[in-house]
């Protein structure tokens, strides 16, 4: 359920990219953050505990446009992909409203892949939900190298629900926009169920085509190209480093910065 505030009228969605270390999870958001119009996303956030290893999470909100009368966020996070991780992982997939499973199609990562995506599977479970019940899509990276795992072998194994997949190479941008509106077109309805208690209608109202026209293909592409015409593209990843002592207290920083989110 995404965090609502009636008064202001805005609600942000939690997308999770989820996937073993280096398959291109915080690529994505790179290549989102890099190429939106400032005025389409907020600022790149990438939080740091002092573990015996460090701890990454990042945290990326894009404008959404609106649903009926409220105004959207998609609150972009990624998990770090490392097994070790794995009280962590779970913690950032609390309240998570889609998933994008970043899988890396190098051959020799085939049981990376098959770990976390167990991984997120049994995650899922302790938070009491249903991996084949969460909007959940596929982005099979690294399509751009050699050796690579057939898609059909990723359809097999992963994606027996018959979920939306897509081919990327995402430090290229290939692929990077199609999952993010892949993965809003899923979520967009459930949200729209749940705050609203009835089903999204055949007939969409004005709102909805808004939504949707927004986080399509074409819209976000269109954003791309308007913001290059206007010469707004950042090419400079400018990211904040934000450092807490322990997860509980990166747990408070999340719901701190949806709650200002949701009041500005």
């Amino acid at each position: 359920m995404p965090n609502i505030n009636y008064v202001t009228k805005s609600l942000a969605i939690k997308i999770v990219y989820y996937g073993p270390g280096l398959s291109g999870k915080t690529t994505n958001l790179r290549y989102i953050y890099q190429h939106l119009n400032k005025d389409s996303r907020g600022e790149f956030l990438c939080m740091e505990t002092p573990t015996e290893r460090t701890l990454f999470f990042d945290l990326l909100p894009v404008k959404a446009g609106m649903i009926k009368e409220f105004t959207t966020h998609f609150h972009l996070m990624t998990v770090p992909g490392q097994v070790f991780y794995e009280a962590s992982r779970r913690s950032v997939l609390k309240g998570a409203d889609g998933i994008v499973f970043v899988a890396d199609s190098q051959v020799p990562l085939l049981d990376a892949n098959l770990e976390n995506f167990d991984g997120l599977r049994k995650n899922l479970i302790e938070h009491s939900r249903d991996i084949n019940l969460v909007p959940l899509v596929f982005q099979y990276n690294k399509r751009d190298l050699d050796n690579l795992i057939p898609v059909e072998t990723f359809s097999s194994l992963f994606n027996s629900m018959g979920a939306p997949a897509v081919e990327a190479s995402a430090v290229n941008g290939r692929g990077v926009f199609e999952t993010l509106s892949e993965i809003a077109q899923l979520v967009v309805p459930k949200i729209r169920e749940q705050i609203f208690w009835k089903k999204v209608q055949t007939d969409m109202g004005d709102e909805r085509k808004r939504m949707e026209v927004a986080m399509s293909r074409e819209g976000l592409v269109k954003q791309q190209r308007m913001s290059a015409s206007n010469e707004t593209v950042d090419k400079k990843l400018e990211m904040t480093r934000l450092k807490f002592k322990s997860l509980n207290d990166v747990e408070k920083e999340i719901d701190k910065l949806q709650e200002e989110f949701l009041s500005s």
